[in-house]
């Protein structure tokens, strides 16, 4: 098979894409840690759980959901166990299943990180961008995602709405 070279216009993008994935977790991170007290991970698993129905997920949909591996999304439960914001129990309809739930004390820690993670993805992000970018970049999100995920599993959770009360994407 004869590799396709990447010409210079495709380098550049693709340049550009991986500084973006190798440098917004990090900027990320730091504001929730610094703010909040929370890893990026630990806040994207609270808000799974906050949009969940009665807050809970098993922890099997739970890793679907994040994109962990269950070791890894149960060692970071058990540290928001340890503070409080997450439970976990048998699953009332399989006993050999786990559910993980949002306790009051943990929503109201999404509630009081949330803003602040939003006006850093604004300012690091939307706001870098014009409204044709922004609707440029949910289609190429779109056009990845289903190269990257085309069973979609992991991107049936970004159909949700964005902002409660909003219509689905």
């Amino acid at each position: 098979m004869d590799t396709q070279w990447l010409d210079k216009d495709e380098l550049g993008a693709w340049v550009g894409l991986v500084a973006v994935v190798e440098l917004l977790p990090g900027v990320l991170d730091a504001q929730l840690r610094r703010d909040s007290g929370l890893t990026h991970f630990e806040y994207y698993v609270l808000a799974m759980l906050s949009e969940a129905p009665e807050r809970t997920l098993r922890m099997t949909e739970l890793a679907q959901q994040t994109n962990a591996t269950l070791p890894r999304l149960s060692h970071v439960v058990r540290r928001l166990e340890e503070r409080g914001v997450v439970e976990r129990s048998p699953c009332p309809d399989d006993r050999r299943a786990t559910n993980a739930r949002l306790t009051s004390r943990g929503l109201a820690a999404i509630e009081a990180a949330a803003p602040g993670h939003v006006d850093n993805v604004r300012r690091h992000v939307i706001d870098a961008l014009t409204r044709d970018q922004v609707s440029q970049l949910h289609d190429i999100a779109a056009a990845l995602l289903e190269r990257l995920d085309p069973n979609g599993l992991l991107t049936a959770v970004y159909k949700r709405p964005a902002v409660p009360g909003a219509e689905p994407n």
